[in-house]
């Protein structure tokens, strides 16, 4: 397989897989695995073009950006509580990446770890689908507590480990907490922007260098291809979550992830 092809493809399971709680670096590492390619060459590809899906949030959302921004410039009780909610919540996993940063980096060339969290995601989604009871509307992200935006925080931090879902392990988290599935969903997205924009900057400084022209060219493309798929599937999840919960999320993670585990243990 070519090198566009590859990005092409890969872009758009960035695309597919960022905001839907599946794990999107879990699939990445297992597409490479499976198309054969050296995790090192497309370790920095794989980050690089995460900051198309967050282009992809601002871009559906702009209006509540836009609305925010202008909110803190009036000292508004609403935006700096929305910004209050998400920076908490962003500073656990500042502090906990820059702290375990090589543990991290070690086990995202763990195939095998990202197949078992995939199945025991699932199975977690399943629990807390059936046991949490969320109200059904909520006040939105400004509205969240303090406390809970600190736990929803505290909770991405198991993302860290491939193949859990960032989304997934915020949402999910979120609903555990008392969070409504359209705000947990909203929180989760917003989240991601300060989140995968300081992972991304973070790792481009430390393994970013000595990009050639072709990279980049790849990196454009996988960029563009996972912007596009994200704006359609961001659009999409929250109607799928509002009528039919996570259910067939957690069960692809399973099937996945046994998948994943019987291909890896065969070949």
């Amino acid at each position: 397989m070519n090198d566009t092809l590859a990005a092409i493809l890969l872009g758009i399971l960035e695309g597919l897989t960022e905001f839907l709680p599946v794990s999107s670096t879990g699939h990445l590492i297992l597409a490479t695995e499976l198309l054969g390619f050296d995790q090192r060459d497309w370790e920095v590809f794989n980050i690089a073009i995460q900051p198309a899906a967050i282009l992809a949030i601002v871009v559906l959302y702009w209006r509540t950006f836009w609305d925010v921004a202008k909110g803190l410039l009036g000292f508004e009780k609403g935006a700096l509580a929305f910004v209050r909610n998400l920076l908490v919540a962003f500073f656990p996993a500042v502090l906990l990446g820059l702290a375990f940063s090589d543990v991290i980096e070690t086990m995202l060339g763990n195939a095998v770890l990202v197949c078992w969290t995939l199945i025991i995601g699932g199975i977690a989604i399943l629990a807390i689908e059936r046991w949490a009871k969320p109200p059904a509307d909520g006040p939105g992200v400004a509205g969240v507590p303090l406390r809970t935006a600190i736990l929803i925080g505290l909770v991405q931090c198991l993302a860290m480990i491939p193949g859990v879902s960032r989304s997934g392990a915020t949402i999910l988290g979120a609903m555990a907490f008392g969070v409504d599935r359209k705000t947990a969903a909203e929180f989760s997205f917003f989240l991601a922007v300060p989140t995968l924009s300081g992972a991304t900057v973070y790792q481009l400084a430390k393994q970013g260098g000595g990009l050639t022209a072709h990279d980049f060219s790849l990196i454009g493309i996988g960029s563009v291809v996972g912007f596009v798929v994200a704006l359609a599937v961001v659009k999409a999840f929250v109607t799928i979550i509002t009528r039919v919960g996570f259910a067939p999320f957690a069960w692809y993670r399973i099937a996945v992830g046994a998948a994943g585990l019987a291909w890896l243990t065969l070949r």
